[in-house]
C-alpha cells in the first residue's frame, strides 16, 4: 500500500511538472505570436533559439522572413493550441492557425529548453485538411 501511495504522489508530481512545462511552452509561443501581430519583431526575436538567431542575425531579417514566408502567422484570424509531443529531446507544440481567408494550418513548433528558458527552434507549417483542427 505504501508503494501505491508513493507511486500516486510521484505520478501527480510528474503530471504537474508536465502541465507546467506545457504552460511555459505555450506562453513563449503565445508571446511571440502576439509580438508578431503587433509587428514588434524585436520582442518576437527574443523567443528564437540561439540557432535561429544566428541564421537570421537580427529582428529585421526575422520580420522579413515572417511577413513573406508565414502570412498566416503574421495575421491570423484565430490561434488554438493543440497537443504537445516529445521526440528525441525536442518538444513539439502543435498549433492550429486560421488565416484571414479562413484556411486552416497546423504549425509544429520545435521547442528547446535553454539556460534562458524555452525557445522556439523552428516552425513547420502545413495546410490542414480538417476544419477547426
Amino acid at each position: 500500500m505504501k508503494h501505491l501511495i508513493i507511486s500516486i504522489v510521484l505520478g501527480l508530481g510528474l503530471g504537474t511538472a508536465a502541465f507546467a512545462q506545457e504552460d511555459e511552452i505555450q506562453s513563449v509561443i503565445g508571446d511571440q505570436l502576439a509580438a508578431i501581430q503587433k509587428d514588434d519583431f524585436s520582442a518576437a526575436f527574443t523567443h528564437a533559439s540561439p540557432i535561429l538567431k544566428r541564421i537570421f542575425q537580427n529582428p529585421a531579417r526575422f520580420g522579413v522572413m515572417v511577413r513573406q514566408g508565414y502570412p498566416m502567422v503574421h495575421r491570423p484570424s484565430s490561434v488554438t493550441f493543440k497537443q504537445m509531443q516529445e521526440r528525441d529531446g525536442t518538444h513539439y507544440q502543435y498549433v492550429f492557425i486560421e488565416d484571414q481567408a479562413g484556411i486552416g494550418y497546423i504549425a509544429e513548433y520545435a521547442m528547446i529548453n535553454t539556460e534562458n528558458g524555452w525557445k522556439i527552434n523552428g516552425v513547420s507549417i502545413k495546410e490542414s485538411n480538417d476544419i477547426g483542427a
